[in-house]
């Protein structure tokens, strides 16, 4: 009978949520809800700075007690029945979300920072990554466990950690001189309805929702990722069985490819700027596609181990020297940077290939990324930009089926949101909506509004301040007006942050590149969103973006007033104009105080905007501070005569 009692007492251990561990960050100032499951009707007693909090979970067994709001401080001990939490800190807590550039890793930006990562370290910030999940269902009750769990900054905690969310952390302690906790629940290349709750979708797009639906035959979704599998590994197969480069060994230092194509990788445009050559003739091709070229190695430097980087290149990759693999990479955008080991280098003549795997055609190199050795004296061997190439094994259309998962509508809401709340914040991070630059872009206000709204209400803060990340400048520059995607999401976040309460814009049109969705700048992306919370926060006089704050039009001029001076005074690029027609032509600007005189080339302009395309390169309009004025597009108003 004892030992059936005491079964049963372990049994009733209280259960808590992930987001409640050893080393967690509470929120300072604010009410600390805490929570967990137990058996239904077992007493639940938290004990926290010396004072006790007690309370009955419910028939379904959840608890709850919510803590007064606490001073910064720490390190604390938390107690609850038998489970006892240490080293727990009072500070800001941060929630980073969105897409890819939120994931991007401190590892992948380290060469931009590396003298500010290397000696980095503070146990006052604390990271906490949510575990990639979606489900289809409904909201689920908490996230899945992850080995990134409110650890202390240092560069090898924080090595595959968000590198944005890594240099807020550091920003914002440096602001505030408080703990500061990270957390990061974000997922690559996901549209902004995967992170919405069905309610919101039901009110507003029933439609998207209808295709979260269908994939609730749990059944169906396994049996179609299976088959998707299964024809992407036989592909793959068909593919390494056929190509002559495998069994021919065209990675060998003694392999004749004298009749194989000279191809430049890298051309230049007319305006001197460099341009990717696609590395075969159709565009279309599909399957393995070889390059080969030949580094020459001093005598001093052979045998020696040194770093390769072979930028990056589309899209997957298996690089060799010498007839040995040093690195693979099974996508687009990381960049290729792969270790020569000790011993492999001769002196002179050494060959490096890469092995193209391409499924969506027009294998390529990217320009404008770093190509060389680099050896560990700091000698560096730039690489040539010319290439041998030929064929390797020519496919058809990888087949396969997507059964949607992460990228539908609600998914990551249910999976890796809701069960957040109502962990106590201090502030919110939005950095998304490249995925959403497609057709659907027209409704990226509606949703982004309704994120913000909704998780408002879910976390039931009303006033939660947002941080909101504008689209970066992207892919090839023009000159000529365009009808951007890009500029329409970049526009809505615009506009959400304008009508929104505490809600900001970090306007990062100068910080993207053309040749990378994924650019390395995310210092200073955090920097830019540490200065908007400082506004919403606490400074209220802190200086953000310049805003436009009227615009009058006459016969052949647009004035422009913003809500501060601009940096210098000067000629302004990326204006245009459009009349009653639409029809939008650039149109020379100068900037003085805090008006941009804008000349019309057309009669009685109607509309005026500015960096309204994916890669505004020309965009100069700046604040005193130093902050770029947001892309914006306005309608003009006419003095009455």
């Amino acid at each position: 009978m004892l030992a059936l009692l005491g079964a049963m007492a372990a049994g009733a251990k209280v259960q808590l949520p992930q987001m409640f561990q050893s080393g967690m960050v509470l929120q300072r100032g604010k009410p600390i809800p805490v929570w967990g499951q137990a058996d239904a009707g077992e007493q639940v007693r938290v004990t926290f700075r010396k004072k006790v909090y007690e309370t009955t979970a419910d028939g379904q067994g959840r608890w709850q007690v919510v803590l007064p709001q606490q001073k910064a401080g720490g390190p604390f001990q938390m107690t609850i029945n038998d489970l006892t939490l240490d080293n727990c800190l009072i500070g800001d807590v941060w929630l980073c979300s969105g897409q890819s550039n939120i994931d991007v890793t401190v590892e992948r930006v380290y060469p931009q920072y590396g003298a500010v990562i290397d000696d980095y370290e503070n146990a006052q910030i604390r990271m906490f990554r949510v575990q990639t999940d979606y489900d289809t269902h409904g909201p689920k009750t908490d996230v899945k466990p992850t080995p990134i769990n409110w650890k202390p900054v240092s560069k090898q905690n924080a090595w595959l950690f968000s590198a944005v969310g890594y240099f807020l952390g550091r920003e914002m302690y440096e602001k505030t001189g408080v703990p500061q906790g990270i957390i990061v629940n974000s997922l690559g290349g996901t549209p902004i309805q995967a992170w919405l709750s069905a309610d919101t979708l039901q009110q507003h797009f029933p439609d998207e929702l209808r295709r979260t639906q269908f994939y609730q035959d749990d059944e169906m979704v396994r049996t179609m990722q299976r088959a998707g599998m299964l024809a992407q590994n036989r592909w793959q197969h068909i593919m390494n069985e056929t190509d002559p480069g495998l069994s021919g060994r065209w990675d060998a230092l003694d392999f004749d490819d004298s009749q194989w194509e000279m191809k430049q990788a890298f051309g230049t445009q007319p305006n001197g700027r460099p341009t990717s050559n696609n590395l075969t003739r159709d565009f279309r091709y599909q399957g393995s596609f070889w390059t080969r070229q030949y580094v020459e190695v001093d005598a001093a430097h052979a045998g020696q181990p040194c770093r390769l980087l072979v930028g990056t290149l589309y899209d997957a990759d298996q690089t060799y020297v010498n007839g040995r693999q040093v690195g693979s990479t099974g996508y687009q955008y990381p960049p290729r940077r792969y270790t020569i080991p000790a011993g492999l280098l001769v002196e002179g003549r050494n060959a490096l290939t890469v092995r193209f795997v391409t499924k969506g055609g027009a294998p390529h190199f990217i320009p404008e990324k770093p190509y060389k050795l680099i050896f560990d004296d700091g000698t560096e061997v730039a690489l040539s930009s010319e290439w041998r190439v030929h064929e390797g094994a020519r496919m058809q259309p990888c087949p396969g089926i997507d059964a949607g998962g992460q990228n539908l509508p609600t998914v990551l809401y249910n999976a890796m949101l809701y069960p957040l709340a109502p962990y106590a914040l201090q502030g919110v991070v939005w950095y998304q909506g490249e995925s959403n630059t497609g057709g659907d872009a027209r409704h990226y206000e509606t949703w982004l509004t309704e994120l913000v709204t909704g998780w408002r209400q879910l976390w039931q803060q009303p006033d939660l301040p947002f941080m909101i990340v504008q689209l970066a400048n992207f892919m090839e520059p023009s000159d000529k007006p365009q009808d951007s995607n890009w500029s329409v999401v970049r526009e809505a976040q615009r506009q959400v942050a304008a009508k929104l309460d505490r809600a900001e814009l970090a306007c990062i049109i100068d910080l993207g590149e053309a040749v990378d969705i994924h650019p390395l700048r995310k210092q200073e992306v955090a920097q830019r969103i540490a200065t908007g919370f400082d506004h919403i926060l606490w400074n209220q006089k802190t200086l953000l973006s310049p805003q436009v704050v009227k615009a009058v039009a006459t016969d052949r001029q647009v004035v422009l007033t913003l809500d501060q001076p601009l940096r210098a005074d000067g000629t302004l690029y990326e204006f245009e104009v459009a009349a009653a027609d639409g029809r939008f032509q650039n149109a020379e600007a100068t900037a003085k105080g805090d008006q941009i005189i804008v000349q019309s080339p057309v009669e009685h302009p109607q509309q005026v905007r500015y960096a309204w395309k994916n890669n505004p390169v020309r965009a100069n309009a700046y604040g005193k501070t130093g902050l770029p004025m947001s892309p914006f597009t306005y309608s003009v108003s006419v003095p009455k005569r």
